[in-house]
């Protein structure tokens, strides 16, 4: 568990400064922005565009909301929830859902602006540079709040989640995709040697960085169970929190709301 005010934080199986980690954190998504997609499809084998197509099921956006998605790099978590908003019935007088794609990475932000996406979607997706333990919103802003893959590269999680209430409308809802752990023992074996052996060597020959690789394969294996992060969401103020694991654990949807 990370608490703020600690002397160190991980960054994947090292232990560094507090003070270091953003700076680390930020040199990996750097690095790894302009092949980010492609390589979530090479590393899932296309899964990762199921896991992100139920998060979006649970989420249920509606017309008329407006998503914060906190390290949304290319924005695909945003562009799906506008489409999924776009497609329920809407009464006249109320606005179509709109998104903020909030990620302190200029390049994964910048990565996004170059991915493919309908102009009517994009129109409605504004992009802010912010850290997600201090975001440049008023109290209540936001009716949901998604982070899909970002919360573990956070140096405080406990700060994240505590940001995450306070931008919340009362009623909002928080959900968050996140790796996570394996069911069995024997699963997780197969699945430490797959994600050891192979993401790394991906990492190297397709975006020409192992270590950025190596570190988040790590950085997934220093993350709280489902257990110990859903007592954290509690801890942060949540109501109904609750989650669900995907293909056995490999990755899991966090949920709460604000009430």
């Amino acid at each position: 568990m990370e608490q703020r005010g600690q002397d160190r934080a991980s960054f994947g199986f090292r232990e560094v400064a507090d003070a270091e980690k953003e700076g680390l954190v930020r040199e990996v998504f750097d690095s790894v922005a302009p092949n980010y997609d492609l390589m979530n499809d090479l590393m899932s084998a296309g899964v990762h565009r199921v896991w992100k197509s139920l998060f979006i099921d649970r989420l249920n956006p509606q017309p008329g909301e407006l998503l914060l998605d906190v390290a949304g790099g290319t924005g695909d978590i945003a562009a799906a929830f506008l489409a999924r908003a776009d497609s329920r019935p809407r009464a006249p007088r109320l606005p179509p859902a709109r998104a903020i794609v909030s990620d302190i990475n200029a390049e994964m932000l910048a990565a996004g602006r170059q991915r493919k996406t309908p102009a009517e979607i994009r129109a409605r997706m504004a992009l802010l540079g912010a850290d997600a333990e201090r975001l440049p919103l008023p109290d209540g802003a936001v009716d949901a709040y998604t982070i899909a893959f970002g919360i573990r590269n956070v140096t405080h999680i406990d700060a994240a989640l505590a940001e995450a209430r306070r931008v919340l409308k009362p009623g909002g809802r928080f959900f968050c995709l996140e790796f996570s752990h394996l069911q069995t023992e024997g699963l997780q074996k197969l699945y430490d040697l797959y994600s050891f052996n192979v993401i790394p060597w991906l990492g190297e020959k397709v975006a020409k960085d192992r270590a950025s690789y190596q570190y988040l394969v790590e950085s997934i294996r220093r993350f709280p169970t489902q257990e110990n992060f859903a007592a954290m969401i509690k801890r942060a103020g949540f109501a109904r929190v609750r989650h669900e694991n995907l293909s056995a654990g490999v990755v899991a949807i966090h949920s709460g709301w604000k009430i």
